[in-house]
């Protein structure tokens, strides 16, 4: 058995319209939106009472997704640290192909995010940096070089 694919990221924020518009600016589309709630999502996640706002988001390609969940009930707690550091365990960045980096940031520094250290090249392949995004997720940024 094999899996088919991986469907999309979850990640849980506290500002769902801050976190929706960060990923516009990055180039990803509203793909839709839901009120969850209800017995099989309480069963799913370990929790009573859930009731989430959902925003999927889409790569212009149509191949990557995002879930950016808003919980109402419970309230969502925050891992420690707070803006944990690339070597700190469990999923820590989502990495994207960008056109133009040095654009890609300007156009994020906008909606909040900073670099969580600084812009270098690897060899002559590629421009690279971390952001810190919503809920303190780290996005990384790539620029393939011709």
């Amino acid at each position: 058995m094999a899996i088919q694919r991986m469907d999309h990221v979850s990640v849980v924020v506290d500002d769902l319209e801050a976190a929706i518009a960060f990923f516009v600016e990055l180039g990803m589309e509203r793909e839709g939106e839901a009120r969850i709630e209800g017995p099989w999502v309480d069963r799913i996640n370990g929790l009573d009472g859930v009731r989430v706002d959902i925003t999927m988001m889409r790569t212009p390609d149509g191949h990557g997704r995002l879930e950016l969940t808003k919980f109402h009930n419970p309230t969502a707690v925050s891992a420690e640290p707070k803006n944990a550091l690339g070597n700190t365990l469990g999923l820590r960045s989502i990495m994207f192909a960008v056109d133009d980096i040095d654009d890609t940031v300007a156009g994020l520094r906008a909606h909040g995010a900073e670099l969580v250290g600084q812009m270098a090249q690897y060899q002559d392949s590629y421009r690279l940096c971390y952001v810190r995004g919503p809920a303190g997720i780290i996005v990384a940024l790539a620029e393939e070089l011709n």
